[in-house]
C-alpha cells in the first residue's frame, strides 16, 4: 500500500496544547530595578537597638576610633590683650615721665650754673624722690599680689572642702598660717594647728578646724570693727546739720572700714590696691543684690515700730548705720581668706538691735 502524495493543506498542522510539569516551572527573569533612576517614596527604617547599646570597645572595633571621626570642639574665645586704650595710656604715661625727667634735668643744670652746692642738693633730692617713687610702686604691686593671693586661697579652700582633698587642705593650712605669721594674737591658734595637723585625715574637716581655731577670733574682731563704724555713721548722720557733711563722713568711714578689714585679714592695701579692693566690694554688693537694700532696711525699721518713736533724723541715722554694716559684711566676704562654712556668716540683723538701742539712748 503506497502513500498518497501530500498536498499543501496536509502540511498545515492544527494547534495543540502541551502540559508542563510543575517542578520544571521556569524562574522569572530579574530585571533591573527602577529605583536607581527613579525617586522612591520615603519609608521608615527600623534601627537595631543592639548596635546603639554596644560598648565603646565594640563600636571602636566596628567603626574605628570614634574620637578620630568626631571633629574637635571649637576653641574657647580668648579675649585679646591688645587694645588701643592701653597703647594710648602707655604712650602718654611714658611721655609724661620723659617730660618730668627733662624738667628736673633742666632745673639741676640751672642750679649748677648758679652754684655747685645748689646743683648737688637738687641732685640728691631727685635721687631720694626717685627711690621713694620706686618704693611706692613696689608696695602697690606687693599689695595687689597680696589681694590676689587671698582670693586664690579662698577658691583653693572651697575646692578642698568640696573635693575633700587632704593634700590641698594641708597646703591651705600652711599658706593661711604663713599669712598671719607676724600676728601675736594668732600664735596660739597656729601652734595648735601645727600640732594636730597630721592627726586629721579628712581634708574638709582640716579646713573647718582651721576656720574655727584661727579665723573665728578674727571674725569676732571684724564684727566689732563693723559695729563701731556703723555706730559712728549713725550718730554723725543724726546730729550733723548739713547733708554734705553726712556724705563726706559716710564715704570716709566706709573706705576706712574696708581698708581696716583688709589689713585685719592679712591684706596690705596701698592707694592703687585700695581702689581695686573697693571695686571688688562694690561688685560683691551688686552681685548679692545689696545695692537696693535700703528699702528692705526701712521696712525692717518701720516693722519694729521705730518710725513712730524716733524722729526722721534719727531714722536716717539708723538706716545709714545699717548700710555701713552691710558694706562691712561685704568687705569681710571679700577680704576673708576662707568662705564661711563652719562659722556663721554675719548678717545685717546682727546690728539692728544695737543700733536702734543707741539711737533711743541718744533721744
Amino acid at each position: 500500500m503506497t502513500k498518497a502524495p501530500s498536498t499543501k493543506e496536509d502540511k498545515v498542522r492544527s494547534p495543540r496544547s502541551f502540559v508542563l510539569e510543575q517542578s520544571k516551572k521556569p524562574e522569572p527573569i530579574k530585571t533591573a530595578s527602577k529605583t536607581s533612576t527613579s525617586k522612591r517614596k520615603p519609608k521608615a527604617i527600623k534601627v537595631d537597638r543592639k548596635i546603639i547599646l554596644q560598648s565603646d570597645d565594640a563600636v571602636d572595633e566596628a567603626y574605628g576610633d570614634i574620637d578620630q571621626l568626631t571633629p574637635p570642639p571649637p576653641s574657647p574665645y580668648k579675649r585679646k590683650s591688645f587694645g588701643w586704650g592701653k597703647v594710648a595710656l602707655t604712650a602718654f604715661s611714658a611721655l609724661f615721665a620723659i617730660s618730668i625727667g627733662l624738667a628736673v634735668d633742666t632745673l639741676i643744670r640751672d642750679l649748677f650754673s648758679r652754684n655747685d652746692w645748689l646743683g648737688w642738693a637738687a641732685t640728691g633730692l631727685a635721687v631720694i624722690g626717685t627711690l621713694a617713687v620706686l618704693a611706692v610702686i613696689i608696695r602697690e604691686l606687693w599689695g595687689i599680689s597680696r589681694l590676689k593671693n587671698i582670693d586664690a586661697l579662698r577658691l583653693k579652700g572651697a575646692k578642698a572642702i568640696d573635693e575633700n582633698d587632704l593634700r590641698q587642705a594641708r597646703s591651705v593650712v600652711l599658706e593661711i598660717s604663713a599669712l598671719f605669721k607676724n600676728r601675736a594674737d594668732t600664735a596660739n591658734a597656729r601652734a595648735q594647728l601645727k600640732e594636730h595637723e597630721n592627726d586629721i585625715m579628712d581634708g574638709a574637716d582640716l579646713v573647718r578646724v582651721l576656720e574655727r581655731d584661727l579665723l573665728a577670733p578674727l571674725d569676732k574682731k571684724a564684727r566689732s570693727m563693723v559695729m563701731g563704724s556703723a555706730k559712728r555713721v549713725s550718730v554723725v548722720t543724726a546730729v550733723s546739720p548739713r547733708a554734705i557733711v553726712d556724705i563726706g563722713f559716710v564715704l570716709f568711714e566706709n573706705i576706712r572700714l574696708i581698708r581696716r578689714i583688709s589689713e585685719h585679714y592679712g591684706g596690705k592695701p596701698g592707694a592703687i590696691s585700695s581702689v581695686r579692693l573697693i571695686r571688688e566690694v562694690l561688685t560683691h554688693l551688686a552681685a548679692t543684690g545689696a545695692i537696693a537694700v535700703g528699702d528692705g532696711l526701712l521696712q525692717q525699721v518701720i516693722g519694729q515700730g521705730l518710725a513712730a518713736r524716733l524722729s526722721a533724723r534719727l531714722g536716717e541715722g539708723v538706716v545709714n548705720g545699717l548700710l555701713t554694716s552691710r558694706i562691712g559684711i561685704a568687705a569681710i566676704d571679700v577680704c576673708r581668706p576662707l568662705e564661711f562654712d563652719a562659722e556663721k556668716r554675719p548678717g545685717v540683723g546682727d546690728f539692728i538691735s544695737e543700733l536702734t538701742n543707741l539711737q533711743k539712748s541718744e533721744t
